[in-house]
């Protein structure tokens, strides 16, 4: 994909809890994504969304880059917002990150937030029934796609905690592709 650039950052202030495995010694694992980074050619349109719609706060500016924190800050609660004003337009791809999504605590506070978008004139969806979590979806000032998903009813709705991931689940609207989608899958060891 031509644009998508990641990168691993590594920081001993990330308290977390790592994926550990076998293979894997929490020294050297993966405890979440640390930020991210929206590529923006309007600047001031999209710190205003963000900081008055969402609640972040800028905590750093540099060369064209300022950094915004929600909460307490620090990985997984930070934007960087890259001013890049003859930044091409995104194109969406299979694989492709197309979306940021956020974490809110009940659907009552999504709600709310809902209710401000539509007040403000933003397009908004309605709220997705995920299974494991309620989403609704729309678009910055810059053109970024946000989701803004609950936390609950969560992962474990259908499997316990050290089973995650060992068993193909699907929400009951996917259930009769079941067969169709298990041989598009790889075999797993």
């Amino acid at each position: 994909m031509i644009g998508l650039i990641l990168e691993l950052v590594g920081t001993e202030r990330d308290t977390r809890t790592p994926w550990v495995t076998d293979a894997v010694s929490a020294a050297h694992a993966i405890r979440g994504l640390h930020s991210v980074t929206l590529e923006i050619r309007d600047l001031a349109r999209t710190l205003g969304f963000v900081k008055d719609l969402l609640g972040f706060r800028i905590v750093n500016e540099g060369s064209g880059r300022t950094r915004l924190a929600v909460g307490n800050g620090g990985p997984g609660a930070v934007i960087d917002v890259l001013h890049a004003p003859d930044a091409t337009a995104a194109m969406n791809g299979l694989g492709t990150v197309h979306h940021v999504a956020f974490a809110i605590s009940d659907a009552e506070d999504q709600l709310k937030i809902r209710a401000e978008l539509v007040r403000q004139g933003v397009q908004v969806t309605e709220v997705r029934d995920r299974q494991y979590f309620r989403s609704i979806y729309f678009r910055e000032p810059g053109g970024v796609l946000f989701e803004i998903a609950t936390v609950p009813p969560g992962f474990t709705v259908d499997e316990t905690l050290p089973c995650l991931g060992q068993d193909l689940k699907l929400p009951p609207w996917e259930e009769p592709h079941r067969a169709t989608i298990e041989t598009k899958l790889p075999a797993l060891t």
